[in-house]
């Protein structure tokens, strides 16, 4: 933002002065006249277009708030640089800074003689491919309020599916932490106790009680090995998952494991589905379409797969043909595709696909939460009352153990 001083006559007459920051002299003179100023003088203050470090990172609930609204404004007939400074004007300078200063970078593209999806394409952490190919679709057939309100619902039925799979992973995160926090503690304060007691029998104590004093003995005093191991096998293993080697490995194996494979799978094709039928409806070409699906699948298979399939589109086969091809896609997924061509309607058979696999995704996702809580229950029982037993051990045979430590 740049900062200008100004003088300028209210409705009454009367000569006012002050500041207002604006985009540029343009935008600085629209503010005033908006509160009833005629402006008389606008300069710009010495030192005022200072060079700000640019915070890129946005929520998303902000960009689906920020898109709805614009949506709702260009239909409204406002112009766009207008819609886009109100966005400025009423977001939170503290809790959307980042959000600000995207708008203020764009704003100010589009007023250079850039066009709107041109100035998003600069911004790819916030906008991506999908929403910046929408836009120019938009753009290029004068629907862009209609287009951006469609992203507004995608960016939000996407956020659901998030949400719903981030709170179904919470209580089993908890359980296993508190698990965690329990068990360090039982072996580095309670074990010790009873290790001091058991010593002064001066007899072999029975086998797993042994293993928790030494388990004990050696956290307690070579812990930074263990946290060296610990350390190095996690980092090794994200090292591992962020090659493109450990990416293909682990994201085949991914839809392989036996209760959460199908999930993943579902929740790739429900993601395919849906970005598929907003990009074609929006009428982006097929091939353009196929390739930003493709990267926007978040797995390696199903990229490949979706690549395949857009080589083999554009030899000529059919989407359908092409498709059935590939193992990876349901058959229910390709006689919809089939029927859509057939009538016309491949988005709306997508899209109808994408809420059939959302509700079975909630589903599954319900069935494993209730699983997974009697579960967790006993991997907790398991690991504490294994201790308790382990330390009482010697207590219910403590008769032996007297009688060893007398002989």
């Amino acid at each position: 933002m740049i900062t200008f001083s100004y003088q300028a006559r209210d409705a009454s007459g009367k000569i006012v002065s002050g500041i207002q920051d604006a985009l540029n002299e343009d935008n600085a003179v629209t503010s005033l006249m908006s509160r009833g100023l005629m402006v008389l003088s606008l300069q710009q203050k010495a030192g005022a277009n200072r060079v700000r470090k640019k915070v890129w990172k946005v929520k998303e609930t902000d960009l689906v708030l920020c898109t709805r609204q614009l949506s709702t404004m260009v239909e409204a007939g406002i112009s766009l640089v207008q819609a886009l400074t109100a966005l400025y004007d009423q977001s939170d300078p503290k809790r959307q800074k980042g959000l600000r200063e995207v708008i203020n970078d764009v704003t100010t593209r589009v007023q250079g003689g850039e066009t709107f999806h041109e100035s998003l394409g600069k911004h790819p952490r916030v906008f991506d491919r999908l929403y910046v190919s929408m836009v120019k679709a938009g753009e290029h057939g004068g629907l862009l309020s209609e287009i951006l309100d469609r992203l507004a619902g995608f960016l939000e039925a996407s956020a659901r599916l998030r949400k719903k799979i981030k709170s179904a992973m919470t209580y089993p995160t908890i359980v296993i932490t508190i698990a965690f926090a329990i068990t360090t503690f039982l072996i580095v304060k309670v074990v010790p106790v009873f290790g001091g007691i058991f010593a002064d029998f001066g007899a072999k104590l029975p086998a797993p009680t042994q293993f928790l004093i030494d388990l004990s003995d050696f956290i307690r005093g070579q812990w930074y090995y263990l946290v060296a191991v610990i350390a190095g096998v996690f980092f090794g293993i994200r090292t591992f998952l962020r090659s493109k080697r450990g990416r293909q490995i682990w994201d085949k194996w991914k839809l392989k494991m036996p209760v959460f494979g199908p999930l993943a799978h579902k929740i790739c094709m429900s993601r395919f589905a849906r970005t598929f039928a907003q990009l074609i409806r929006s009428g982006v070409p097929i091939l353009e379409v196929l390739d930003i699906v493709a990267a926007a699948s978040g797995n390696h298979v199903i990229e490949t797969s979706v690549k395949g399939v857009a080589s083999d589109v554009e030899k000529g086969d059919n989407l359908s043909v092409a498709m059935s091809k590939k193992p990876i896609f349901p058959p229910m997924m390709l006689r919809m595709v089939s029927a859509g061509e057939a009538t016309g309607k491949i988005d709306t058979m997508l899209e109808k696909m994408a809420d059939f696999w959302d509700e079975e995704i909630e589903a599954l996702l319900d069935a494993l939460t209730s699983l997974i809580e009697p579960m967790l229950i006993v991997f907790l029982g398991v690991i504490v009352g294994g201790i308790v037993i382990a330390m009482f051990l010697p207590i219910f045979k403590l008769n032996e153990i007297v009688s060893q430590s007398k002989s």
